[in-house]
């Protein structure tokens, strides 16, 4: 197991023991704004909508109520009446479609969507999906959406019920399957000033952000107002903020160090540890307990003894007692060495990767000892367990 989990540690001490600055950035770690924050207001919005797909190869719903019941709605609408009970919806499926409507998507422009079944049909290959709104939080329609599905997975079943399934058959996508119908509005235009909200909010960050773009469009065009919000002061003609948001958007901001950070993924044994990480100086002992239990169980027969002729004619078992059964369990415990190591003051991360690779740690000790470590208050470090 220390084989196993060594190179988690080593990858974290590869990436991440670099020293820090003074003031707690890397040579040449600069991002773009674009990379680092985004415009308040200019967002993608999800649409969803219900419909149905036909075309299915004996692979659709069924007898499901609300398939046939959309159905009948559906050819209701040319003119056709017709019983739900006499549909059949083996070749059709009731589906749910979603999409994500970018900014500035004006009407005409095509979005990509994804269908998924809801009923009990089996694939969605061939299918085609007909005519179907979808609409937004606000329940306004805001792109139709129709096409052929393109399905992925692969699923086959046969009459004595085995089935084989590849990927995902339930699930297709229609490339720009779907037309937008209305835009939605936004405050890039008529707000006065920018707001840039951070990624990820760091109150360092925000400061150098302001900084930044002060020094390349001016002093006085931003300054931040909180962790996350910077504000720019726009350009009053429309016109030029394109242009304005564009020489923004590349400007190179040097981010602040993230704090120190200890993320430990209890699922998949994953560990990993942020720069700057410290310990105060502390001794920890590591150690293994097995305990072994074994049972036995043995039998006896009272009086069980060998038949002798002439002591018991006929050669009838002679009478004995009554067979106990009893149970013997044997207990063993053997427990390794404790190994212990010792934390100086100020320790950096290699040498907490080094300390715990010497003694084998396993990804379960590994926890345990950041565990004690933290209450012990002698790691100092956001540990989180995700």
């Amino acid at each position: 197991m220390t084989r196993a989990f060594t190179p988690i540690i080593a990858l974290a001490a590869l990436f991440l023991a670099a020293p820090a600055l003074a003031d707690g950035a890397r040579p040449g770690a600069s991002s773009r704004v674009k990379d680092l924050a985004g415009v308040a207001g200019v967002r993608s919005n999800q649409l969803v909508g219900y419909g149905i797909v036909v075309g299915l190869n004996g692979t659709g719903d069924g007898n499901v109520a609300a398939t046939l019941q959309s159905m009948q709605s559906m050819v209701s609408r040319f003119g056709l009446t017709v019983d739900a009970n006499a549909l059949n919806a083996k070749n059709a499926a009731a589906v749910m479609i979603t999409a994500e409507l970018p900014p500035f998507a004006k009407p005409g422009q095509k979005i990509d969507v994804t269908v998924s079944a809801i009923g009990k049909a089996g694939s969605l290959r061939g299918g085609s999906l007909l005519m179907t709104q979808l609409v937004g939080a606000d329940n306004e329609t805001y792109a139709m959406a129709q096409g052929n599905l393109a399905v992925g997975g692969l699923g086959i079943s046969g009459n004595d019920g085995s089935k084989v399934s590849v990927n995902i058959p339930t699930v297709g996508r229609i490339p720009g399957g779907a037309t937008v119908e209305r835009t939605v509005p936004t405050p890039f235009e008529s707000s006065p000033a920018m707001m840039l909200n951070l990624n990820v909010p760091d109150f360092s960050t925000a400061s150098r952000l302001a900084k930044a773009i002060d020094r390349e469009l001016g002093k006085g065009t931003a300054y931040a107002l909180d962790a996350t919000t910077v504000r720019v002061t726009a350009p009053k003609d429309v016109n030029q903020r394109v242009a304005f948001m564009a020489a923004l958007e590349e400007i190179r901001v040097e981010s602040a160090a993230p704090p120190a950070r200890v993320i430990v993924n209890s699922r998949t044994g994953t560990i990993v540890i942020g720069e700057g990480v410290r310990v105060t100086p502390a001794a920890v002992s590591h150690g293994s307990l097995t305990v072994r239990i074994k049972e036995n169980l043995n039998v006896t027969q009272p009086n069980a003894g060998v038949n002798v002729q002439g002591d018991n004619p006929g050669n009838a078992p002679p009478p004995g007692g009554q067979t106990v059964v009893t149970q013997d369990s044997q207990i063993t415990v053997d427990q390794q060495p404790a190994r212990t190591f010792l934390f100086a003051p100020g320790v950096q991360l290699s040498n907490i990767v080094d300390a715990i690779n010497n003694v084998g740690a396993t990804p379960g000790d590994l926890v345990a000892i950041l565990e004690a470590l933290k209450q012990a208050g002698a790691l100092h470090a956001d540990l989180i367990v995700i």
